[in-house]
């Protein structure tokens, strides 16, 4: 499966107990969204980007809230030094990662972001 056949993929809805991916799952899946890290618990994936402005991270931010409210699947975002851009995904009905958070993170992928130089 790669990145582009996970950002087509829509997030399956959690009811109930879900349980988190193991592993070996994990780190196939990590490997078709490479500009994606775990956390050193395993439980979280995150991105860093430095983008250009104030007003592009705002933007950014729009366009993933628009992708997460389609998909039902919403990261934590956060964004400091007015361009220092962060997203976090994990499944909270998990508590971990599920096959959701990497389509996620393909589909921000797909999203593009004007970077600083």
């Amino acid at each position: 499966m790669s990145a582009t056949d996970l950002a087509s993929r829509t997030c399956a809805p959690c009811s109930g107990k879900v349980p988190p991916l193991p592993a070996e799952k994990v780190r196939e899946l990590l490997a078709q969204v490479p500009a994606w890290s775990l956390s050193a618990d395993g439980q979280r994936i995150g991105r860093e980007w430095k983008v250009l402005d104030f007003a592009t991270a705002l933007d950014f931010f729009r366009r993933i809230g628009t992708v997460a409210d389609a998909e039902d699947h919403h990261p934590d975002l956060h964004l400091t030094n007015y361009r220092d851009v962060r997203v976090e995904l994990w499944t909270h009905a998990a508590g971990g990662l599920t096959e959701n958070d990497f389509i996620m993170a393909a589909k921000i992928d797909a999203l593009g972001v004007a970077l600083k130089g």
